[in-house]
């Protein structure tokens, strides 16, 4: 099956990470033309290499210049047709059980994993209400499904909170031909993960409970995410797609 979009511009937040830098790569060779919104740079000769993207250094917890950047990029383009939510952060360090996390951490990244998606939908629905067209695809995780003895709670919850927030955003404007999906990666080899490249006994401990034995790839989720996107997937809504190897699956 081949896949085919309407749409010709895109923003991508987190757009410099794993799955991000693979989502704007795999639009880009589809002649999408996409904004790429991230603290850290794309790497070196990325936007060479793949015409249709731009880079703008943003924090999407800054609502005013992420409103400003997004407002330029569619005024030179007349449209936004997708919107690709990556951003977010996992500190293992940090982020413990709410019985003892500091809640300035907490309240970080509620803001950088759930606000910013809020922001993100003040800026772009209208836009795509006016279009009539749009399609969103929501990066959480299988951590927002079940509880955790050894927790992060604030990225968890927040997590959960995303699906919960796509469900009623898709609900809200079908009317408008604009949809709203989650993915839920597992364990993805992303810069999330650094801690492996410290510790390969631990990854590879953990590929062995999963069922097709090995760690997701940036790859993994952008392929659904393009599929997500695309003309063929314009009778979902509403959903969300676990990508785990399997892993939420065993009893």
């Amino acid at each position: 099956m081949k896949l085919t979009f309407r749409g010709k511009s895109a923003i991508v937040t987190g757009a410099c990470g794993g799955m991000g830098l693979e989502v704007s790569k795999n639009l880009s060779n589809n002649n999408v033309l996409v904004l790429m919104v991230d603290l850290k740079e794309p790497p070196k000769g990325f936007l060479k290499d793949n015409k249709n993207c731009t880079y703008k250094k943003i924090d999407v917890t800054n609502f005013k210049k992420l409103k400003t950047s997004i407002e330029k990029f569619y005024n030179s383009n007349k449209q936004i047709d997708y919107l690709i939510n990556t951003a977010g952060v996992l500190w293992f360090n940090k982020d413990v059980s709410s019985a003892d996390i500091n809640l300035k951490v907490w309240d970080k990244v509620y803001e950088i994993n759930l606000k910013s998606m809020v922001y993100l939908s003040k800026i772009i629905i209208p836009k795509m209400k006016k279009n009539k067209f749009g399609s969103m695809v929501h990066i959480s995780s299988v951590d927002a499904l079940s509880g955790d003895d050894k927790p992060q709670d604030a990225y968890g919850s927040s997590k959960a909170a995303m699906i919960r927030l796509s469900k009623s955003l898709a609900i809200q404007f079908a009317s408008n031909n604009i949809r709203s999906n989650c993915i839920l990666p597992g364990p993805i080899e992303t810069g999330m993960q650094k801690r492996w490249e410290k510790n390969l006994s631990a990854k590879k401990e953990l590929e062995k409970i999963i069922p097709l034995n090995r760690v997701g790839k940036p790859a993994d989720i952008s392929n659904a995410v393009m599929f997500l996107l695309s003309d063929q997937s314009s009778y979902i809504t509403g959903t969300e797609i676990i990508i785990d190897g399997g892993i939420t699956s065993k009893p």
